[in-house]
């Protein structure tokens, strides 16, 4: 019996990552380690930063908004995942959809703005040390965050307005793990061109130009380092510039091919798996690529250790 007949005239239906298979099952516990992990790797990344002076620069300041906000996202995407998987009911009202694709395209969105403002941080850092204080202060680095939160809700209110206004016409399943734009424009029965040309226009500002920025930054950074007279300073700043960009481009790169090409070429299993990249993979690698192979953070851990674990 299909799901449609267990579902409201507005309700969706989310078909999902997971069949009920036995592979199906191994990824369902690697999901939910997933989930475990980056809920407490940023919530650990939080505590410290507030708890620890040492931690109290404009740096770390940025990266504690970036820790809430995968916190957000991925708990917006992975409980409902494994409350469908172990239910069976695979069903989401029709306000609970348009909850999910604002909540989520705010995150993505301030995430976004928010990781090209980090980028800026280093390169004041290291190519511009002197002016520092000046460039990249206290003051600034609230600006920096609020703008990320503040221009992520306003897109995202936008095109969540925008999104659930088309008529949906006959399935209503939507072939994703969550409720996403793409995804949902398939269903929609009418024209959808104009919509998507202003998302295009979104991604242009949201995701071509922030990571064109943090592209920049970073080869302005290691150009500076190749400059540098201690071997070990090149070293470990090419391994730090590496590993950032690596996770920017995990998740500018599907994000960007997802939300930027047309809906006539979007294939549910291709956006299912780039979509985890973005909602799933990168919240967990942010905390430990960002801040616990930095020194200062490992002093701020072992401190905290000590102090309330330690006799």
């Amino acid at each position: 019996m299909g799901f449609e007949n267990h579902t409201s005239g507005s309700d969706f239906i989310l078909l999902g990552l997971f069949s009920s298979s036995q592979i199906s099952l191994v990824f369902f516990s690697f999901i939910c380690i997933i989930f475990v992990m980056s809920v407490t790797e940023n919530t650990v990344m939080i505590l410290l930063i507030r708890r620890d002076l040492r931690l109290h620069t404009p740096m770390y300041f940025l990266l504690s908004h970036l820790s809430f906000m995968d916190i957000l996202h991925i708990s917006n995407i992975v409980p409902k995942m494994v409350a469908d998987f172990l239910s069976g009911n695979r069903t989401i009202s029709f306000v609970g959809c348009g909850f999910q694709i604002f909540l989520s395209l705010t995150l993505l969105g301030g995430e976004c703005l928010l990781l090209a403002a980090m980028s800026y941080d280093r390169y004041v850092a290291i190519c511009h040390p002197l002016c520092y204080p000046i460039l990249m202060n206290e003051h600034i680095s609230i600006l920096m965050a609020s703008g990320s939160w503040l221009v992520g809700k306003i897109n995202s209110t936008v095109h969540t307005a925008y999104a659930l206004h088309f008529p949906f016409c006959g399935s209503r399943a939507i072939d994703h793990f969550f409720c996403e734009v793409p995804a949902m424009l398939k269903l929609s029965c009418v024209d959808t061109s104009h919509y998507e040309r202003g998302g295009y226009v979104s991604g242009i500002i949201f995701l071509v130009i922030p990571f064109s920025m943090i592209f920049a930054s970073y080869m302005k950074v290691l150009l500076t380092v190749l400059q540098m007279k201690s071997s070990e300073a090149r070293k470990k700043s090419f391994s730090t510039c590496s590993f950032h960009m690596i996770v920017v481009m995990m998740y500018y790169g599907p994000f960007i091919f997802t939300y930027m090409r047309p809906k006539s070429y979007h294939i549910p299993g291709q956006d299912k798996f780039l979509a985890i990249f973005y909602t799933i993979l990168t919240p967990t690698l942010n905390p430990i690529i960002y801040s616990f192979r930095n020194k200062d953070v490992l002093a701020a851990m072992k401190a905290m250790l000590e102090r309330n674990f330690l006799p």
